[in-house]
C-alpha cells in the first residue's frame, strides 16, 4: 500500500471520516456490494473501520469481515470499536499487500478509497483475485480517480472484470 501515514494524520483522517458518515452513512456502498448475512468480506485498506463495523452487523454472527490496513492505529481502532460493538465475527490483519487469507475464501473484497495511495496496485489486485472465490465480487470505489480509469485500471490485468455500476461504486467480477 506504501507507506502508512503519520499517527496525527491517522487521527486527523478518522474524524474526518466521521464527520463523512454521519453525512453520508456508509450503508448505500455496501448495498451496492450485495452483502449479505453469512459472507465472508475483505475490506481492504479498511482505516478506522466505517465499512467493516457495518459489514460486520450485515453479515452478522454466520459470516466474517477481514479488515486489513497498512497503519498499526487502523488495525488498533478497528479491534477497539468491534470490541465495544460486541462484533466477535471481525478479524485484523495489519499487511500492506498480503491478506494471509486461504485462496478462494472471501466472498466479497470492499476496496474503497485506498486504490489511488497503493505503490503497487497491480500486486493488490492480483492478491484480491487469489482470495476471491469463483463467483465473487470486488466492490470498488475511489473518488480520486476517473470512471474511465478505474474500469481500465481494474480490469487491465485481466483478473476482474466490470459486472455492475453503481451510484456510489462499481462491481468487478473475478475472472478465471
Amino acid at each position: 500500500m506504501g507507506s502508512p501515514m503519520s499517527n496525527l494524520s491517522f487521527r486527523g483522517m478518522s474524524l474526518m471520516f466521521k464527520v463523512r458518515d454521519f453525512l453520508r452513512p456508509r450503508g448505500e456502498a455496501l448495498s451496492e456490494a450485495e452483502i449479505q448475512p453469512g459472507l465472508t468480506v475483505l475490506d481492504y485498506g479498511c482505516g478506522p473501520g466505517s465499512y467493516t463495523l457495518l459489514a460486520a452487523e450485515i453479515v452478522g454472527t454466520g459470516g466474517v469481515v477481514h479488515a486489513l490496513d497498512i497503519h498499526p492505529l487502523a488495525v488498533a481502532s478497528v479491534q477497539k470499536s468491534a470490541s465495544k460493538k460486541r462484533l466477535a465475527n471481525v478479524k485484523t490483519v495489519l499487511s500492506d499487500c498480503a491478506t494471509g487469507l486461504d485462496d478462494s475464501s472471501v466472498d466479497v473484497a470492499l476496496m474503497h478509497d485506498v486504490f489511488h495511495d497503493l505503490d503497487d496496485g497491480e500486486a493488490v489486485l492480483r492478491e484480491l483475485h487469489r482470495v476471491i472465490r469463483p463467483g465473487g465480487t470486488l466492490s470498488f470505489s475511489d473518488h480520486h480517480m476517473k470512471a474511465s480509469e478505474i474500469v481500465s485500471r481494474v480490469s487491465a490485468s485481466g483478473l476482474f472484470e466490470l459486472s455492475r455500476r453503481g451510484k456510489r461504486t462499481y462491481t468487478f467480477s473475478k475472472v478465471g
